[in-house]
Parts: C-alpha cells; structure tokens; sequence
C-alpha cells in the first residue's frame, strides 16, 4: 500500500514497490488519505508521487472490475475524482515515474503539474486502442489538456511507448535523470515550489482547467 513521508516542506507518496499499482478501491482509498493529509498540513508544501522496481502505474485495476461489473460507474467516477484532485490542487505536484506508466496510470500522471522520468528504462503509454477500449469523456479531455493535439493524437491513436527521452521530446513530461537520481531531482523540482500551496492556486486551477474539471466530475452513465 502507499506510504506518505515528508521531506520538510515536500510530502513523498512512495507507492507500492512490489506491483504495479493498479487502482484498487483499497489502493484508491489510501491514496486519498494521503491526499487528505497533504492537504490538511499547514504551511509550505509540496507533494512528489513515486513508484519502485518496474512500475509507477498501470492505471485501472481490470480484474476488479470483471469481477464488480455491476459498479463500474462508481469506480469510474473514483478515479475521474483523483485526477480531477490532482488536477486541480492547490499543492504543486510532481510525478517521478520510475517506471511503467500505462493507461490511467499515466493519466494521472498528466494531472500532475511536473513529470520527471527515468531516462533508461520504463515506458509511457496509452494503450487503450490495443486493448480495445475506448477513452471516457474525462479522461480524453485531461489528455487533451495536457498534452498538444499532435502528442495526444500519436498517444491515443497508436498506442506509441515512450521512453524517456521520447517522452522528453514529445512534451510529455518536463525532465529527466538516472534511476538513483530520479528522486532527488523531482524533489529539487517541487520544494522551490511549495511557498505556492495557497487556495489562490487551486482557483487559477479551477478556471484555467474548467472544461477538463467539468468532464471528470460528470458522473459516468449507469
């Protein structure tokens, strides 16, 4: 399960290094926790999210859902709630993907403010048209928001892996450094930035992002 630490005024959400983090509800519900605690501190903060081993997130947990067929919806709208959380934060979030990245594992990603990414190995993905699967109307705007036509319209389409340096040059996240650096470096990103958590942040947020906010938090149809 995830586990929050603090760095001085920069929070780590280490997540689960033995799997690949999939979206449980059990995962989900401490992820919020975490999440409501970082909110709850006072003063300066900053919140940087971090994997082990091979993966950051592999986005919905399918299992589940094949197994909870009956309450797709609401576990949808659970997951459309923690990007749009993310999304618009008033704490500077950074994302150290230290691994593989797929499918709402890399939306929520993009609902970071800053991605860093490790240069050798792991890969970004969207792979959604190979399996089949189409995006829902949240989640294609967040990724619209988030990325340019040209990057959203390749990752979307085809499927593309990025790796590091790829995704670098694509706009898809904004550095990156070597595995025993990866870390470090999104911390250095999010602690000159933690003096910006102020409620002013999170209504710029709001507005600069009101149509992407407003497609999450449509309740999906039953």
């Amino acid at each position: 399960m995830p586990k929050l630490e603090r760095d001085g005024e920069v929070f780590v959400l280490h997540l689960d290094p033995d799997d690949e983090n999939r979206f449980h509800p059990d995962r989900l519900a401490a992820v919020e926790a975490a999440l409501d605690e970082v909110d709850a501190a006072a003063g300066p903060r900053a919140l940087v999210t971090v994997g082990g081993g091979k993966f950051w997130s592999t986005g919905l947990d399918l299992d589940w859902l094949l197994s909870n067929a009956d309450r797709s919806a609401a576990y949808l709208d659970r997951v459309h709630a923690l990007f749009a959380r993310t999304l618009a934060s008033p704490v500077v979030t950074v994302a150290a993907l230290n691994g593989h990245t797929f499918a709402a594992g890399a939306m929520w990603a993009l609902a970071h403010d800053l991605r860093v990414m490790r240069l050798d190995r792991g890969f970004f993905c969207l792979p959604e048209v190979d399996l089949d699967l189409p995006f829902q109307s949240g989640m294609s705007a967040l990724i619209r928001a988030r990325l340019t036509p040209a990057t959203a319209h390749e990752a979307m389409t085809t499927g593309r892996r990025y790796g590091g340096g790829q995704a670098l040059a694509a706009g898809i996240v904004d550095a990156v450094a070597q595995a025993d650096q990866l870390l470090a470096a999104a911390v250095e990103r999010a602690r000159p930035l933690a003096a910006k958590a102020r409620p002013v942040r999170a209504q710029i947020k709001e507005t600069l992002y009101a149509e992407t906010l407003t497609a999450l938090r449509t309740p999906t149809a039953r």
